[in-house]
């Protein structure tokens, strides 16, 4: 059977670019003719030939023109760049050209200006209740430590002091006595309870928000760092206040260190105004109520670091911050520099062996479970261990002691009177290998006092740089050597390190004269200097009531020196008769030419010495009872070589006759004391 054959498919041959372009063109024009049966061509071309027209809205006062196709045109423009004319031809293609004018003329909608102060109020109310809920139920509102800070990004300046300070009173509240693990710092993790994991979670956000808050408080600091201050308080000055209660309140939480570095950058300026002090206050109290040793340590730490940085042109009250510190009353070892040594040590660092004390069986098993039992209670009340503060506190010592060093040899005018009084301070607590370094620093700096008076002379220096006062250096390093002396177990010392402090003794000596005509004798370092008329008067009463630094006037820094030289305290009956009766005979000529207390004063200081050495010198008010041979000579530059003995005290006839009668009443006890033949 023959098969059926395949249908052929009649292909249509491919159109010719010309057949499809008429089609197309035939399509659009068709399409075109419908839909021009709707239009209302005299309204469309009145209004579009109105909407052409310049934006100014000018109606054209023109003739119509005829077209050269026939077609009249009604409104004519002139012309102009800013105008576009619009014909029917570009209508009919489909341009519209007023689209952009239409744009170009809608107004631009503008939300609603609230008011500055319905803002605020709107603030207050928000924060009020957030902090509400915070304080009734802080773990289930972790979240409002968020809410609490994005209300503070406020751009108004009332806002963010608000903020600022509605969160310094959250935290102070929520903010627990122990200090809170990052997550990072926590181990593997493990399964816990709901309760726990809900607890974690919470302490999580607190210090998370807390950490926030406290790099806004940095931020809003170092605005204000080198501006003028504003009449009212600034956002720095806000953010400075919560800094300084942060960290008198909660010095044992996180970030300690960031607020630290907010109240040390504000000490590092040179002006000094409110919030100055306050971080001065601030520091002194942290200082005064560190238990565990390791805040203290940050803050000298910070503080060596930041006057090292700025050369040492700080205000004299930063440095005499470290005189607040507990390790002045509470620390029992010996330092320098570089190391410390404590009681219970050798020479060589080691400790020493202590002699074991018998005791019986059930004694040692009741002592092991006592500290077992103490160990825990520790641990409850989470104490810190002695051996631990201690640690602390030495290396504090040392931070403190390489300050006061580089000073020495940086010599700080304006910072010699806190270094040297400082060092006094700290004597019994200074190691004798470092003592005579120290010595030899201050016998340095009596050198070359007038020296470098000179070149500073011709130098600026900033406000805080008072004049130096060479007298008054050598006074206080003398001062500050014998105090250091009496801080060390003074006869040992001398004989271990052959320490001979005759250098200090002959300068005192051949300053005894033209001190005595010094005009500024009784006036401290500061009395000379008038209160500053622009500063407010609670921080003129904060300054003179805290600072007692480098207050005593030249006579009590005088007395002090002749008392150490005449009446030690370590060896009272070692002064040798040739320096008593050369100090008394140049004091007793001093006393002519002091003023009426500083007389007084020395008459004093001289019957003490009566009391004590007068048969040693009494050879000095009796002509017949003279020792010596040749003359005197009252400015030789060593005591010895001046001879008292072959004079006399010839003063008190005239101190006799002195205006004041207690200074005639205190020439009559000395003379009553050396002479009481006389009598």
């Amino acid at each position: 059977m023959a098969s059926r054959p395949a249908k052929k498919r009649r292909l249509t041959p491919p159109q010719s670019e010309d057949e499809g372009s008429s089609r197309q063109n035939a399509k659009v024009q068709k399409a075109f003719f419908k839909s021009a049966s709707t239009w209302d061509l005299e309204q469309d071309y009145e209004t579009k030939a109105r909407k052409g027209q310049n934006k100014k809205g000018k109606e054209s006062t023109r003739l119509p023109i005829k077209l050269s196709d026939g077609r009249l045109q009604h409104h004519v423009q002139a012309v102009d760049d800013d105008v576009q004319s619009v014909d029917d031809e570009d209508w009919l293609d489909g341009k519209d050209l007023s689209d952009d004018d239409e744009q170009d003329d809608e107004p631009v909608r503008e939300e609603p200006q609230i008011p500055v102060q319905q803002q605020i109020l709107e603030a207050k109310e928000e924060l009020a209740k957030i902090a509400l809920a915070l304080n009734e139920n802080p773990e289930e509102n972790g979240a409002a430590f968020k809410a609490l800070a994005k209300v503070g990004q406020s751009k108004i300046v009332a806002i963010q002091k608000l903020a600022l300070a509605t969160q310094l009173a959250v935290y102070k509240d929520v903010i627990p006595g122990y200090r809170i693990r990052q997550a990072t710092e926590d181990g593997p993790e493990e399964k816990l309870s709901k309760d726990v994991r809900s607890l974690r979670s919470y302490e999580q956000a607190l210090v998370s928000g807390y950490q926030k808050y406290v790099r806004e408080l940095a931020r809003y600091a170092k605005t204000g760092r080198n501006k003028e201050p504003a009449k009212g308080q600034s956002v720095a000055s806000v953010a400075i206040t919560c800094a300084c209660t942060l960290i008198m309140s909660v010095p044992h939480f996180n970030f300690r260190g960031d607020l630290l570095k907010i109240l040390v950058g504000k000490l590092s300026t040179r002006r000094v105004d409110e919030d100055f002090d306050k971080c001065l206050k601030a520091l002194e109290t942290l200082f005064q109520d560190d238990e565990e040793g390791r805040p203290a340590m940050e803050a000298v730490s910070l503080l060596s670091k930041m006057m090292k940085a700025r050369e040492y042109q700080v205000d004299e009250s930063v440095l005499n911050l470290f005189l607040h510190l507990r390790l002045l009353s509470e620390f029992s070892g010996k330092a320098s520099k570089d190391h410390v040594e404590h009681d219970n040590m050798g020479p060589n660092g080691k400790k020493l062996k202590q002699k074991k004390e018998f005791r019986t069986k059930n004694q040692r098993k009741a002592m092991r479970e006592q500290k077992a039992i103490e160990k825990d209670m520790a641990h409850a009340d989470a104490l810190v261990s002695h051996e631990e503060r201690e640690r602390m506190q030495s290396e504090t010592l040392k931070l403190v002691f390489a300050s006061y060093f580089r000073i020495l040899k940086v010599r700080m005018p304006h910072l010699m009177g806190a270094v040297l009084e400082g060092l006094s301070k700290y004597a019994h607590l200074i190691n004798q290998d470092f003592f005579g370094d120290l010595l030899e620093a201050l016998k340095d700096l009596i050198r070359h006092s007038d020296a470098d008076q000179e070149d500073e002379d011709g130098e600026d220096k900033p406000a805080f740089n008072t004049a130096r006062n060479p007298t008054r250096e050598a006074l206080l390093c003398t001062v500050t050597a014998f105090a250091l002396l009496a801080g060390q177990d003074a006869h040992n010392a001398r004989a271990d390190l052959h320490l001979d402090l005759s250098f200090f003794t002959t300068h005192l000596y051949q300053t005894l004269l033209p001190l005595s005509i010094h005009a500024d004798l009784e006036l401290g370092a500061k009395s000379l200097h008038l209160p500053d008329p622009d500063a407010p008067v609670s921080q003129q009463k904060a300054s003179t009531s805290r600072n007692k630094v480098n207050l005593q006037t030249t006579t009590v820094l005088l007395i002090r020196c002749l008392t150490d030289i005449l009446l030690p305290p370590w060896n009272i009956r070692s002064v040798p008769p040739l320096r008593l009766a050369a100090f008394t005979k140049q004091l007793m000529t001093a006393s002519l030419h002091t003023p009426e207390k500083s007389t007084q004063a020395i008459l004093a200081l001289l019957a003490d010495v009566g009391g004590t050495h007068g048969q040693k010198v009494s050879a000095l008010w009796n002509t017949e009872e003279r020792k010596g041979d040749g003359s005197f000579n009252p400015i030789s530059e060593s005591v010895e070589g001046s001879n008292p003995f072959a004079t006399t005290v010839w003063e008190g006839e005239i101190l006799r006759r002195h205006y004041c009668p207690k200074v005639r009443d205190g020439v009559k006890m000395v003379e009553k004391i050396f002479a009481p033949q006389r009598r």
